[in-house]
């Protein structure tokens, strides 16, 4: 046989091998599933990524932060809306104490549509998916817009109160089915990051609703129902951009069973073919799911395998309302004002904290998957807690003190750093690191109803402790952040660089059933990867034998 012939047969030998390794076949559950790899040359590309959480963060969780923040610098001018509307109907002016009732309701509401919104989260993102689920979602966002910019012409402020439930209810469905879909997207590497997005996002649009609800911008008297009616805005990116993003590939392949659309969608947001392991995990999970019991909700409370991470997401979720975070920032303009500052440069500082609040969300984001999740909670509680005290010290010497009123701003701005260090933005994305697929979309609901319940509750409670104890408010939420501290020293885990097998294994009781299915499914998933490998062998020793055999044909014709 020649060089060049042997070159040849070498050469194909190698395009075969490599063809047979870029083109795995697994079998499992009766199914023939094809999970395509690539070549060690292939570089991956994060573009797909990027787009994808783009297309998510700047569209719903935005939503829930303009929500937020768009009532708080009008306050004043939708308030003589709602004198205007009562003496036109009655002939009388409005009493102060109904106006104080009814503003209350229309602040209060927000957070009862939240609670709706965030436990019917799972029965959306189960049977709809996330992605869809969101894109409907927008549509509520719609309705919402309508009614609240279209109150004062309506001259209604009825109006403005059903919108306000309406946004409620978006924004809790926003605020449970996002970081779900960012969690179910993200490679485990970056897990961490694209969570702290989701809160980036959410102080991105509290900062730009504080903006535009400046005097000078939409807050006034004439232009507050388009700042009201302005979330709809992100709502029509949201469909622009997430409509051509793919559903999460862990619902796609775990909870619908469609394993091609599955691998079409992780190879599209991780712009490789090289998708094996992550595929392999997938199915493992699902193996374990179809062999588990029929999952209820109830089992979240029965079951100690997944009481434990429930009880952990729960008190999360009340570390981040229980900090006291929104009475610094009610307390924040007052403060302000303590210290010199007219009213005018007061709510430009507001507005600076709230920057301030984004910066460091997004410096977060950058160190969430290196220092990890647990060390940023507690470092973020404990910063909390100690300028907390420092900010009650200021506040009642002030008076006979006279510079500790700027010490106070300074506080009120590290206070805010510490937040967005780690409570702002953990206890929304850790939910879903801490559950498989079967049970997380539940976990995540009710984690989303507590957060929007201790919401309603500071909203309602802190206004009368401030009336009663006046600058000594923030001296419970100082004890609670130590409490908080001390739970997470010890009983949070560390996430950071696990899979979602290797974190519920953290839960599992050796002894429990789950266990024993979780044990079974994986001698399982071991005895399909023997049988491929055992089809990998054969069909190599096959395509050996074929290529000798074509080599012996060829050295024949050159003899002859």
């Amino acid at each position: 046989m020649s060089d060049d012939t042997q070159l040849l047969l070498d050469e194909d030998s190698q395009a075969r091998q490599n063809s047979r390794s870029s083109l795995g076949a697994v079998q499992a559950d009766g199914e023939d599933i094809c999970i395509h790899t690539s070549s060690s040359n292939e570089e991956p590309s994060k573009v797909h990524l990027v787009l994808a959480i783009l297309a998510c963060t700047l569209g719903s969780p935005l939503q829930i932060g303009l929500n937020t923040a768009i009532l708080n610098a009008p306050e004043d001018v939708i308030k003589d809306f709602f004198n205007e509307t009562y003496y036109n109907r009655y002939g009388d002016p409005m009493s102060s104490s109904l106006l104080t009732i009814l503003w209350g309701v229309t602040v209060a509401i927000f957070c009862v549509g939240g609670m709706v919104g965030g436990v019917s989260a799972a029965f959306f993102a189960n049977k709809y998916g996330r992605k869809n689920t969101l894109l409907a979602n927008n549509l509520v966002a719609f309705a919402c817009a309508a009614l609240q910019g279209c109150s004062k012409t309506a001259k209604t402020f009825e109006m403005l109160m059903a919108g306000r439930i309406v946004a409620g209810f978006n924004c809790g469905l926003n605020s449970a089915v996002a970081p779900l879909y960012l969690a179910e997207i993200s490679p485990v590497k970056l897990r961490g990051f694209c969570g702290t997005c989701n809160q980036l996002s959410i102080t991105t649009g509290v900062l730009l609703g504080e903006v535009l609800g400046l005097t000078t911008i939409l807050g006034t008297e004439n232009l507050w129902p388009f700042l009201v009616a302005f979330p709809a805005v992100p709502a029509v990116y949201s469909l622009l951009t997430l409509t051509w993003c793919p559903e999460t590939p862990r619902y796609l392949l775990v909870n619908k069973g469609d394993d091609v659309a599955a691998e079409k969608a992780l190879v599209w947001l991780r712009g490789t073919r090289n998708v094996a392991e992550e595929v392999e995990a997938m199915r493992r999970e699902r193996v374990e799911l179809r062999n588990s019991p029929k999952f209820n909700v109830s089992d979240l409370f029965k079951s100690p395998d997944l009481r434990r991470p429930l009880i952990i997401c729960m008190v999360l979720q009340m570390s981040q309302q229980f900090s006291g975070i929104n009475a610094v920032i009610y307390y924040s303009t007052s403060i302000f004002g303590s210290a010199g500052l007219s009213k005018a440069t007061s709510q430009l500082a507001t507005v600076g904290t709230g920057a301030v609040n984004v910066s460091m969300t997004f410096i977060s984001a950058l160190i969430m998957d290196r220092v990890g999740r647990r060390t940023l909670h507690m470092i973020g509680l404990a910063g909390m807690c100690i300028f907390s005290v420092v900010l009650v010290v200021c506040l009642n010497l002030q008076s006979s003190v006279s510079w500790l009123s700027y010490i106070s701003i300074v506080a009120v701005i590290i206070y805010i750093v510490f937040f967005a260090t780690g409570p702002g933005s953990i206890p929304w994305f850790m939910v879903a690191e801490l559950f498989a697929q079967g049970p997380r979309s539940a976990a995540v609901s009710i984690s989303t109803l507590v957060n929007w319940f201790c919401n309603f509750t500071v909203g309602i409670t802190y206004p009368l402790l401030e009336k009663a104890i006046e600058s000594y408010s923030f001296l419970p939420f100082s004890v609670m952040l130590a409490l908080f501290f001390i739970f997470t020293f010890l009983f949070v885990p560390e996430t950071k660089g696990k899979t979602i097998a290797e974190i519920t294994m953290i839960f599992k009781d050796p002894s429990s059933a789950s266990s024993a299915v979780f044990s079974s499914s994986d001698v399982e998933y071991e005895h399909l990867e023997r049988e491929d490998s055992r089809t990998d062998a054969s069909d190599g020793q096959r395509g050996m034998k074929s290529l000798d055999e074509g080599g012996a044909v060829q050295d024949a014709e050159e003899a002859k």
